[in-house]
């Protein structure tokens, strides 16, 4: 069961999000908040990931919240709908381009996409809920999406996937900013003049008599001509780069000319028409297909780095180490903690390589410092690496003024026990079935 916080005292958006749980309550469940200080205290200690964040809530300090959450996001990372009033109001908060904001909808659009969201968020929960899998990330990650001409999708989905990258660390910060520039543009020219076939000249005469283009998109799309068309992306996510294959269902373009515009040209200040190099600008070389209604864009992960240090811990001192520098020894008597900043650590246990831990699990010597045991192993570095330090004693004084670091974490090993053991039991099940299949032999 997955928990929405509602953060509201709007009678029209609660009723909405309780209408659209109503309809998914297998899967999800809701709390409904409006006081800020019992609000904060709730994200602090049940780490919702998904957050119903109403603006037009008078007596909720909204940017407090937001600012609570976004101060430690090694805690509180995930997906926030911001709800505003109005379109003006609209803008002004998507111009902050937060990065837990999946998208900004005014009252009037919450209620006729919350429930279609809420599927979407549960088709695609693993880059919400993803909080304890840590460990388990690193292997090669594909899959695609597909959605018709709606900005909204667009707008939700280039936001699941940069988020989801930036809080498992495969991309920098400035990778991510990069990234959502890219996708958004590349996205937008694949509805705008892929699959709509909205030229140049007409979104520009558009523009100048309107001042936006939205509503010949919302009119264009209703088109029988053009309403059964999609926009696909196709991912792959590995060590070593990420990659997103964007199609859409129009006639393709000469994409050629574009491309050698961005590469040679200063950079474009019309109204539009940049998309191509914008994204030139940020990512490089873009690939398209022969008929032009399909490119290609990668960027190369980062390794062995960790995007988010946890606020009560960046007071620790923090080590370096070279080269098969020794972190700890086995059998060592001691139980400090270590948190991973950068790098990658060899576990040896009695000379045998067990283990290579990076950023991903977060912590070494977690089994000495709960336990209150000697080293299980000898941890050596492997290349420049960065831990903070954390003695067993600072500690549990940290947990006293933070003990909802103490909840996040007995949560986290709780989530990698459940993990382990549903492991354990397909295990179990491939071996009963192998068994069986050797007996009729």
């Amino acid at each position: 069961m997955k928990k929405i916080l509602t953060i509201s005292s709007n009678e029209k958006v609660l009723n909405t999000v309780k209408d659209a749980v109503s309809k998914l309550s297998r899967y999800f469940d809701a709390e409904y908040l409006w006081e800020t200080s019992q609000i904060i205290t709730y994200v602090n200690y049940e780490l919702p990931e998904l957050k119903i964040l109403d603006y037009t809530s008078e007596d909720t300090d909204c940017d407090t919240i937001l600012s609570t959450i976004n101060k430690d996001p090694w805690l509180h990372y995930g997906g926030i709908i911001a709800v505003c009033e109005t379109r003006g109001q609209k803008k002004t908060l998507e111009e902050l381009q937060d990065s837990n904001i999946l998208c900004v909808l005014t009252v009037e659009e919450l209620k006729q996409n919350l429930l279609r969201l809420l599927k979407l968020v549960l088709a695609n929960q693993q880059f919400i809920f993803h909080r304890g899998l840590q460990n388990d990330i690193g292997n090669e990650e594909s899959g695609s999406f597909s959605f018709q001409n709606d900005l909204l999708d667009i707008h939700f989905y280039s936001s699941f996937l940069v988020s989801y990258l930036y809080n498992t660390s495969r991309i920098s910060t400035q990778d991510r900013f990069n990234l959502q520039m890219a996708l958004s543009e590349l996205l937008n020219n694949a509805l705008e003049h892929g699959n709509l076939e909205i030229s140049f000249e007409e979104k520009t005469n558009y523009m100048m008599e309107n001042g936006e283009i939205i509503s010949l998109i919302n009119q264009r799309r209703t088109d029988p001509k053009y309403k059964d068309r999609k926009i696909q992306i196709n991912y792959t996510l590995n060590d070593n780069y990420c990659s997103f294959t964007i199609t859409d269902d129009g006639d393709g373009f000469d994409w050629r000319e574009y491309v050698n515009k961005a590469e040679d040209e200063e950079p474009n200040l019309e109204l539009h028409g940049r998309g191509i190099q914008i994204s030139t600008g940020v990512v490089g070389k873009l690939s398209y297909n022969e008929k032009g209604n399909q490119v290609t864009l990668k960027i190369k992960s980062q390794k062995d780095e960790s995007n988010n240090i946890p606020v009560a811990m960046r007071t620790f001192e923090t080590l370096t180490f070279k080269d098969r520098d020794v972190v700890c020894r086995e059998n060592e008597k001691s139980n400090d903690l270590y948190f991973i900043v950068s790098g990658k650590y060899a576990v040896y246990s009695g000379r045998k390589l067990v283990s290579v831990l990076t950023p991903n699990d977060m912590f070494i010597g977690e089994m000495a410092f709960l336990l209150n045991d000697r080293r299980s192993a000898t941890i050596l570095a492997s290349g420049n690496c960065r831990l903070i330090r954390i003695p067993k004693i600072d500690f549990l004084d940290m947990i006293r003024k933070n003990p909802h670091y103490g909840i996040f974490l007995s949560k986290m090993l709780a989530q990698r026990l459940f993990n382990q053991t549903h492991k354990t039991i397909e295990l179990k099940k491939l071996l009963k079935e192998e068994k069986a299949n050797v007996a009729k032999l």
